[in-house]
C-alpha cells in the first residue's frame, strides 16, 4: 500500500557530567546480532503505552542505572530516512545535566558497558548520535550564558574557582575572573557557606552554594541572568 507507514519512534538521552575540569557525556556500548560493538547514546524505542518523557527516563535507567525525574527535550531527528539501517526510525533527543560524582552507573539490558567519555575524545558513535551530541553541546553552550544551569553540573557545595573553570571549559573561552566573580555574586543567589574545601593547598578556600529558591524569586520579579564574554 502506497500510504502505509511503518515508522518507529525512539528516544535518545544525552547526559552531561563535569569532573576534573572536563565536560563528559554518558555513553553505552552495544552489540546487535553479529554486528561489531559500538558506542552510542543511551536510548531505545518508545512503548505503545508510554509518553516520550517517560520513555527516555526508562531507557536511561535500564541501560545505565541513572535515575532522573526530568530531562529537557532537545530536538527531533528524522530527516535522514536511513539514519537507522534496520527500520525507519525517528528519534526525539533529550538532555540533562548532572553531578557525575553522585551517580553510580551500571550497564544493563542491551548495554554491555557504560562509561563517562570526555567530550574531546568522543569516538564515532552509532547511527547519527555524533550529530545529536553536537546539537546538545551547542544548546548547552548557548543556554549556559542565559540560565544558571552550570550549577547542575557541580556538587551542592563547591569552590568558586570550580564555577569559573566550568564556564571556561564548556564555552572554550578565557574569562576575566575578577569581573566574573563580581557579577555572579552581585546577582544574590550564590551563598558563601561556612565550610572550607577539604583540599589543603595554600590559603583555606570557602565553599559556595547555589540558592535556587532565591533565583526563582528573582525570576518572578523580572530578573534576567546573563553572562557575556568578550
Amino acid at each position: 500500500m502506497k500510504n502505509f507507514q511503518n515508522i518507529r519512534i525512539a528516544v535518545d538521552a544525552i547526559v552531561f557530567g563535569y569532573k576534573n575540569n572536563s565536560l563528559y557525556v554518558l555513553l553505552i556500548e552495544q552489540q546487535f546480532g553479529s554486528a561489531d560493538k559500538y558506542w552510542a547514546l543511551p536510548g531505545g524505542l518508545v512503548k505503545q503505552d508510554e509518553s516520550l518523557s517517560d520513555a527516555v527516563i526508562r531507557e536511561l535507567h535500564e541501560e545505565t542505572n541513572v535515575q532522573l525525574t526530568f530531562m529537557e527535550q532537545l530536538y527531533t531527528f528524522g530527516d535522514d530516512i536511513y539514519r537507522d539501517s534496520r527500520n525507519r526510525v525517528i528519534s526525539v533527543a533529550y538532555y540533562a545535566l548532572v553531578d557525575a560524582s553522585n551517580l553510580e552507573i551500571k550497564a544493563d539490558t542491551d548495554a554491555e558497558r557504560v562509561q563517562w567519555c570526555k567530550i574531546d575524545t568522543i569516538p564515532i558513535l552509532a547511527f547519527d548520535h555524533n550529530l545529536i551530541l553536537e546539537k546538545a553541546i551547542s544548546r548547552l553552550k548557548a543556554k549556559l550564558t542565559y540560565e544558571p544551569i552550570g550549577f547542575d553540573l557541580l556538587p551542592e557545595e563547591f569552590l568558586f574557582s570550580d564555577l569559573e573553570n566550568l564556564y571556561c571549559t564548556i564555552l572554550e573561552k578565557e574569562i576575566d575572573r575578577r569581573n566574573f566573580r563580581k557579577k555572579i555574586l552581585s546577582y544574590g543567589f550564590l551563598e558563601e557557606t561556612d565550610n572550607f574545601s577539604p583540599i589543603k593547598t595554600g590559603r583555606p578556600a570557602k565553599l559556595f552554594r547555589f540558592n535556587k529558591l532565591k533565583y526563582n524569586e528573582l525570576i518572578k520579579k523580572g530578573f534576567h541572568f546573563e553572562i557575556k564574554f568578550a
